[in-house]
């Protein structure tokens, strides 16, 4: 009976980091781009000093791996058949075990949102290991001691998701959600079902104890997978993935790979098609296939800044291959200043090192650096980037910064909240290599119909 019990959390597993792996690999991606954690002692202090801070700093720790997909499901994977294991170790189910398996999959369920965090699923974990722990002692006066005992140190190690009642007046301190002042219901109900379900096997274990066949326990593990997965998938936000899926290949600037996926299935949001524009550009393809695809006006060319942390950064990505540097660090800056719970961001560091290295600002550049020197995954691109800075030679030989300082903009004016074809005009004119920006400038006059300065552009170029 124990060895398929083990397969059936084996395959609850390998269904896990399938999903994570191959369904959802951006929203891993998604979360780690939206976190900085440093190995630093005054960054680990700053968090577990606060109610909840144990299971938020190995949430944020575990949230470094989402770099890479993969290993993001596999972690995930371990830690929901942690909780379904010691599910099992608290209460003897019979044939009620498939039961075991509904706080992972709530808990399953809660990571779909893209602002849940890990240190939810810890919260819940760690409660489960202490609970374990107190049900294996001696029944009598040192296991209540010990359990008076536990209370307030399991809020302080994980927060309110270790007690049974929602008091309002502890939630001060917690990060299971991105938006700190909202107590995700799902991560309540996860958290309550560990407690609900465990009571009530409990009380009535003589009869959840009198099959012990395992077919009984095969049908309660399937009825439980079946109801369980579908509700899992129909709640799968795969348009969000999809979305996240631009966002991530125009980080990494995968433009081949941006043109197969827009070949096969045309972007029709904001972010698919700014990225799907920049990466025609990159190929020098836009201006000749620019109706051939799904456009938004020039909104989706170079739209608007928002107020948000998610749909600046293409747009911010499309400034900076344009060479409109300040511009890019700018909106970089204010993405990150918009991360809801008030993180930094290591994807936002490592640009704005970038933006201020080619500006020549260099002891603000290396102030990134160094916070990206104390990270697990940014490390080793920092150490090699710090020898550049003051180094004029080296930035101009470099394949990528050199080219970008001559690509920029030659003289200083006012930048408005809206792109305007006299900043394109004056891109083009500050070097006539940048042929990123003379695609842009080219489709920025199809887009608004002005054929005159288009057949200008087109005369000019030619000569």
């Amino acid at each position: 009976m124990k060895n398929l019990q083990v397969l059936y959390t084996l395959l609850f597993g390998v269904a896990v980091v399938l999903f994570f792996g191959l369904a959802y690999p951006h929203h891993l991606h998604y979360q780690e781009q939206f976190q900085l954690f440093l190995f630093d002692s005054n960054y680990v202090w700053d968090i577990v000093k606060q109610p909840g801070g144990v299971a938020d700093l190995l949430g944020r720790f575990c949230t470094q791996f989402f770099l890479y997909a993969w290993v993001g499901a596999i972690i995930i994977g371990v830690l929901l058949s942690a909780v379904q294991l010691l599910m099992c170790r608290v209460a003897r189910w019979g044939w009620l075990y498939g039961l075991s398996y509904v706080p992972s999959f709530l808990l399953w369920l809660f990571l779909l949102d893209e602002n849940a965090l890990m240190s939810g699923v810890w919260a819940v974990l760690i409660t489960l290991l202490v609970a374990w722990g107190l049900f294996r002692l001696p029944r009598g006066w040192k296991q209540y001691a010990a359990i008076v005992v536990a209370i307030p140190v399991l809020y302080w190690l994980v927060g309110p998701v270790s007690l049974p009642l929602p008091f309002s007046e502890l939630w001060h301190g917690v990060h299971y959600y991105r938006y700190p002042a909202e107590f995700p219901v799902i991560l309540w109900s996860a958290a309550l079902s560990v407690f609900m379900l465990v009571l009530m096997v409990r009380i009535f274990h003589k009869w959840t104890n009198t099959l012990k066949k395992p077919i009984v326990t095969l049908i309660s593990f399937a009825v439980v997978a079946v109801v369980m997965g579908n509700v899992v998938w129909k709640n799968s936000n795969f348009k969000a993935e999809k979305v996240m899926q631009y966002d991530f290949m125009a980080r990494y600037q995968q433009w081949n790979r941006i043109i197969e996926t827009i070949n096969k299935e045309k972007p029709n949001n904001q972010i698919g098609v700014t990225v799907q524009n920049l990466a025609l550009g990159m190929h020098g393809l836009l201006a000749e296939h620019l109706f051939a695809y799904n456009q938004n006006g020039l909104a989706g060319l170079l739209p608007d800044v928002g107020t948000d942390a998610i749909s600046p950064l293409p747009t911010a990505e499309a400034f900076y291959q344009l060479g409109m540097i300040t511009v890019a660090q700018r909106t970089v800056f204010e993405a990150q200043e918009a991360i809801l719970d008030f993180q930094k961001s290591g994807r936002c560091y490592k640009r704005l090192a970038q933006t201020n290295l080619i500006l020549g600002n260099y002891e603000v550049a290396r102030k990134y650096l160094l916070a990206l020197q104390k990270t697990l995954f940014y490390r080793d691109w920092a150490t090699k980037t710090l020898p550049l800075l003051g180094d004029e030679k080296a930035i101009a030989k470099h394949p990528e910064y050199g080219r970008l300082r001559q690509m920029g903009y030659q003289e200083n004016f006012f930048f408005g909240d809206h792109v305007t074809a006299e900043m394109l005009q004056k891109l083009v004119a500050s070097n006539a290599n940048n042929r990123l920006a003379f695609e842009y400038l080219k489709a920025y006059y199809l887009l608004t119909g002005d054929r005159d300065n288009y057949t200008k552009l087109l005369l000019h170029s030619i000569k």
